[in-house]
């Protein structure tokens, strides 16, 4: 288990011999340690560290030494662009892996096969209402990632991006503007940790029981405008974040082409004169978030509508010189399906559950830590049961709510535990490379995507001292 630092000159003293802070500035002494124990330190001491100046130094220390390595964060909205263009080609879908659980460990695994096979295209991503339930903020996650990064030495930039930054409809409901802050401070909390990628979800206000199109979509594409001013009068200078829209709720009716243009044509009506819109499109052609299980435990199959996904795909690049459309709740689809989806120029694919089904349905997943976990559940997510719900159905919907709080447990399995559970993650990213195309992608994306030149003021603490060298640095 690694290193987590309890305050900011215990950090100094674990990185020691890999670095030295003076003021604003970070010099590497040894990038092998760099690339081994001090990453590790840095990822458990801003996801553990019980202080919080301790988090804020690990953290800016991640992201200096991540920019300086030449895989910080950046956006992709350059490359989407290309693709609406026809500078890149649409025979390769975007993999967006939600990183729920034992974040560090599975973004490493992540990265070892992108770089293996020299894969640039790949988004790590967290849901809002995932940052709650996982105990996972904007900066614990961000660092998470690019941790992992710089410890598998991937050679490309990295995208972080913020899934389903959504408006809650019952929320809204009650107090709007409320609802709407809420969502613009954590625009701002995500950019500042390095989330360069933000999709918007104001989806949930469409109303099907309006008359037109354009008044169905209108909230949707209203509220998804005023998001898009904030987050372009946020985001830092040299960046510009790459933003998604969305159409259609997952789990409900299929989207149109109809939809999407009045949708389209609706927010780039109200956008400001020369300002960057939407890069990419959310829509629902069949899937839901995690699948539908049946009493049994097991997935009912789903029938994806890939022709209109192609549909939407092709329209949102002719149209509006966007990436094309976005796939979400597809982690849990049949595997000979995942080559239809750079087949029909799908842009971006979400992944999420299956990642997270890896760990707990794995046979050396503790047995113990799952019984505890599920016995918890049954206590704390009692009131998320709904009537006629076999205990499979309950726990398998539920089980994602206890990865906050069994978060230290999670990080902390014993090790073959863990490897097992990362061989099997690898084969799993492996196979949706292979299918998704994105192997190569590395080097065809880097003309469009340039590493932001970000300045990253070191907090107060970790400049306290002036320039740290403890006894026994190389």
């Amino acid at each position: 288990m690694a290193i987590t630092a309890k305050s900011v000159d215990e950090l100094k003293k674990a990185t020691a011999s890999a670095l030295t802070i003076s003021g604003n500035d970070v010099k590497v002494l040894n990038w092998s340690l760099i690339r081994g124990e001090a990453a590790d330190t840095l990822a458990w001491t801003v996801a553990f560290s019980p202080d919080a100046e301790t988090r804020a130094t690990g953290a800016w220390l991640i992201r200096v030494l991540a920019k300086q390595a030449g895989n910080g964060p950046a956006s992709i909205h350059d490359v989407y662009m290309a693709k609406g263009k026809g500078a890149l080609p649409t025979n390769f879908t975007v993999p967006a892996i939600n990183i729920r659980q034992m974040a560090y460990d599975y973004a490493r695994a992540i990265f070892r096969v992108a770089k293996k096979h020299q894969a640039g295209a790949l988004i790590c991503e967290i849901a809002r209402s995932e940052m709650g339930y996982t105990a996972q903020p904007p900066m614990e996650y961000a660092s998470s990632i690019l941790a992992a990064a710089l410890r598998e030495d991937y050679p490309f930039p990295v995208f972080i991006q913020g899934d389903h930054f959504q408006i809650n409809a019952k929320a809204f409901a009650k107090d709007a503007k409320a609802e709407i802050e809420g969502l613009k401070k954590m625009c701002v909390q995500s950019i500042d940790a390095g989330f360069y990628n933000i999709d918007i979800d104001s989806s949930t206000l469409v109303d099907l029981a309006k008359g037109t199109l354009d008044e169905q979509q209108a909230l949707n594409y209203g509220k998804a405008i005023e998001i898009s001013d904030f987050v372009r009068a946020h985001q830092p200078k040299g960046v510009t974040v790459s933003l998604g829209g969305e159409i259609g709720e997952v789990g409900s009716k299929n989207s149109t082409v109809e939809e999407l243009e009045a949708f389209m044509n609706g927010y780039n009506k109200g956008l400001k004169p020369g300002q960057a819109g939407l890069s990419k499109l959310s829509v629902q052609t069949g899937t839901s978030h995690g699948g539908v299980v049946l009493p049994d435990g097991t997935l009912a199959k789903v029938k994806v509508d890939f022709d209109t996904l192609e549909k939407l795909s092709a329209e949102s690049r002719a149209k509006f010189g966007m990436g094309g459309a976005v796939q979400h709740g597809a982690s849990t689809l049949p595997t000979e399906l995942f080559d239809r989806f750079p087949q029909t120029g799908t842009c971006e694919i979400h992944l999420a559950t299956e990642f997270q089904n890896i760990m707990y349905e794995h046979p050396q997943f503790p047995a113990a830590l799952k019984n505890e976990i599920y016995e918890w559940l049954k206590v704390n997510a009692a009131n998320e049961r709904k009537e006629g719900e076999s205990d499979s159905q309950f726990l398998y919907k539920a089980r994602k709510k206890a990865i906050g709080p069994f978060k230290a447990k999670l990080w902390g399995m014993p090790q073959a535990a863990k490897d097992a559970i990362i061989a099997t993650l690898t084969e799993k990213v492996e196979l949706l490379f292979r299918k998704l195309n994105v192997g190569g992608t590395g080097p065809a994306i880097k003309p469009f995507v340039p590493l932001p030149d970000v300045s990253l003021p070191a907090p107060a603490a970790a400049k306290a001292g002036g320039a740290e060298h403890f006894e026994g640095d190389d």
